[in-house]
């Protein structure tokens, strides 16, 4: 046990940074009676990617520490830490491999923090556990956008391909074949074959007694160096023609990883091994097709299938693959923001798809061709703030310019009719229809722009409920298909409309008050009580809504003219306006912790997620909630304070 000096030394060093500056006096003590002070020569390697994980994180109190990943060989920079910064703790926090080598860059003092600590502190201290949130959600942002400047330095300067869009799998492993086949070294050649055609099966591992690897036979051996060599060798053994050594390797590769090592050996198969030697047991084997069939969750790949799609059922068939590639990703902890630009993505290429087999097809079936009156797709809600992971029900709108004179009733004919098309392709894809036919196919929300302009007109001038229901819907539009400009135009007037009517953002932002933060959630659950969901929690309702009801007033008050996600709302306040610099990066680091948890049970239960059965959250999930509600109840003051809501009468 260190002495006491030591300790409050420890202490002091420990309160100069956050989170550990959060922390009451007797949490801090305990933390730095636990802590061990390392020296490391520069150069050191501290762990490298895909080691697992050590037992401590580590603090620099003097010194630095490179944090790099290797692209086609060369290392690429992603973060220097220097003093105060803690690293080597997203390992700890979701249990997997290190995803970087950290390296020390000059001579260091490290402070080293058992895993079992930072663990405590992430289920008991909200201040210690949204800290790592916001700070693992900026990092791996932070490596995707140096990867990225990486892979695009080596085309840009005439390298070899980089193979850029296996990046976005950075972290998708390739699924080996872990039941090998395998066979002595003393068999014929003859026999083999007779193996490898029974299992149906491209090539098969040479083996000692011991199971270790000698060698390895492909169809590709017995082409060349049985069937075109004169003579027959068939009784010949297999060690006569195997390839040998068999290049091995461990476990947990990435799509990435095996695509560049493909490119770097130019062979086809990879033997699996305990420690990745050849003087240890063979556990499986990865071939060019294994790697080729992960390549289908590659959001890439799905992209182009999906543009070259040519009926609904492949664009489904695609949509399908996302659902998957969601899993994937969520389970794998990839950054939220990345997942839900992704998706967002794919769900965009498959309306613009649907409106492109739309368009043909009125043209087939009537002969009416599209008109020359431009038009804009809008997606609205949740797909309109980029935030729809699941399939949950279809939520769109089309804008177009004034017709000429004359031709209204034909031109509003012709978009109403694309219009149930599209979201008759959509349900097809499993995008169910509104409840509240809040759809293009709708004639009331398929409209010119004069229209549109006299519905949010009236929605600012004169709030009341269904106002406001549908602010929380309409306001949140984007265009997906068509011409932007329109829709950009149209909210340039919405601006234009707030200004005028101040009253209207004050009763916008009451409505972002009525849905109070459940504090009292883990003592007295705060549970739906209708029969279809009864002693459920609304995740929707009780905990996104108040977030994104208060992002989308406070971005319409200061005129954000970008079409952004509820995190992305937050994090542009953050940079303009000075009072909510800290609480804004916490709000949309919650509200991505919201996300998360929804599509987690959406895709446990195959509902929505909207429901969440309270004994299904573990402890750190119970904690993060308990952190994001008292989040919710700042921001929720903060807007009181800001339009003064309490001098507002109902």
């Amino acid at each position: 046990m260190p002495s006491n000096t030591i300790v409050e030394r420890v202490a002091a060093d420990l309160l100069k940074y956050p989170p550990f500056d959060r922390l009451d006096q007797a949490a801090l003590l305990d933390l730095a009676a636990s802590v061990s002070l390392a020296y490391h020569e520069e150069g050191e390697i501290l762990f490298r990617k895909s080691d697992a994980q050590k037992e401590h994180a580590f603090m620099v109190m003097k010194g630095a520490v490179r944090l790099f990943d290797t692209i086609d060989g060369k290392e690429v920079l992603v973060d220097l830490c220097d003093e105060g910064d803690v690293f080597g703790v997203r390992a700890i926090f979701s249990r997997h491999d290190y995803v970087l080598t950290a390296q020390v860059a000059e001579e260091s003092l490290l402070f080293e923090i058992p895993a079992d600590k930072i663990r405590r502190l992430l289920e008991t201290d909200p201040a210690v556990a949204l800290f790592f949130a916001g700070a693992f959600a900026r990092s791996f942002e932070e490596i995707e956008h140096t990867l990225s400047r990486a892979l695009d330095a080596d085309s840009q300067s005439g390298k070899e391909p980089s193979y850029r869009h296996f990046l976005e799998n950075e972290t998708l492993e390739v699924k080996p074949v872990t039941s090998v086949v395998t066979c002595p070294p003393d068999i014929s050649i003859q026999e083999a074959a007779s193996i490898m055609s029974e299992h149906n099966i491209g090539s098969i591992i040479v083996v000692s007694p011991e199971n270790h690897p000698l060698g390895i036979i492909t169809d590709t051996d017995l082409r060349k160096k049985v069937v075109a060599r004169p003579g027959s060798i068939k009784e010949k053994p297999v060690s006569e023609i195997m390839s040998s050594p068999v290049y091995t390797i461990t476990g947990g590769k990435t799509i990435a990883d095996m695509v560049m090592l493909m490119v770097k050996t130019k062979l086809r198969h990879f033997c699996i091994t305990a420690d990745g030697s050849f003087d240890s047991p063979v556990e499986g084997i990865i071939s060019e097709h294994d790697i080729i069939t992960s390549e289908g969750n590659n959001p890439a790949v799905i992209m182009k299938a999906i543009m070259q799609a040519d009926s609904p059922n492949q664009l489904k068939e695609q949509r399908d693959k996302a659902e998957s590639l969601l899993q994937v990703y969520i389970s794998q902890e990839v950054a939220l923001h990345f997942i839900s630009n992704i998706i967002t993505e794919i769900n965009d290429a498959i309306i613009t798809r649907a409106i492109d087999f739309s368009i043909r097809e009125i043209a087939e079936e009537s002969g009416r061709e599209r008109p020359t009156t431009e038009f804009c797709w809008l997606s609205l809600g949740s797909e309109g703030r980029k935030e729809q992971l699941l399939r949950t029900d279809q939520d769109n709108a089309i804008l177009y310019r004034e017709p000429p004179p004359g031709e209204e009733d034909a031109v509003h004919s012709y978009y109403l009719a694309l219009g149930e098309k599209v979201t008759g392709i959509l349900q097809h894809c499993g995008f169910v229809k509104c409840p509240a036919d809040i759809m293009a196919s709708n004639p009331v929300w398929c409209q010119p722009f004069s229209v549109w302009k006299g519905y949010f007109s009236k929605w600012i001038a004169t709030p009341e409920p269904k106002a406001v229901m549908n602010s929380t819907i309409f306001f949140d539009f984007r265009p997906v298909y068509g011409q932007a400009k329109i829709a950009a135009e149209l909210k340039q007037e919405i601006f234009g409309l707030v200004s005028k009517n101040r009253g209207f953002l004050e009763f916008f932002a009451k409505n972002a008050l009525q849905n109070p933060p459940p504090l009292g959630f883990f003592r007295n659950f705060l549970v739906e009580k209708s029969r279809d969901h009864a002693n459920e929690f609304d995740i929707k309702a009780r905990a996104m809504m108040p977030l994104s009801d208060a992002a989308r007033v406070l971005s319409y008050e200061l005129k954000i003219p970008e079409y952004l996600s509820t995190s992305e709302r937050f994090r542009k306040l953050a940079t303009i306006m000075p009072g909510m610099k800290d609480l804004a990066p916490e709000a949309a680091a919650g509200y991505e912790f919201l996300m998360r948890l929804r599509a987690v049970n959406g895709l446990e239960n195959g509902s929505s997620g909207r429901y969440i059965k309270p004994e299904s959250l573990n402890k750190i999930q119970r904690q993060t909630l308990r952190n994001v509600f008292s989040t919710i109840e700042k921001v929720q003051k903060t807007l009181n304070l800001r339009f003064q809501l309490d001098y507002i009468r109902d």
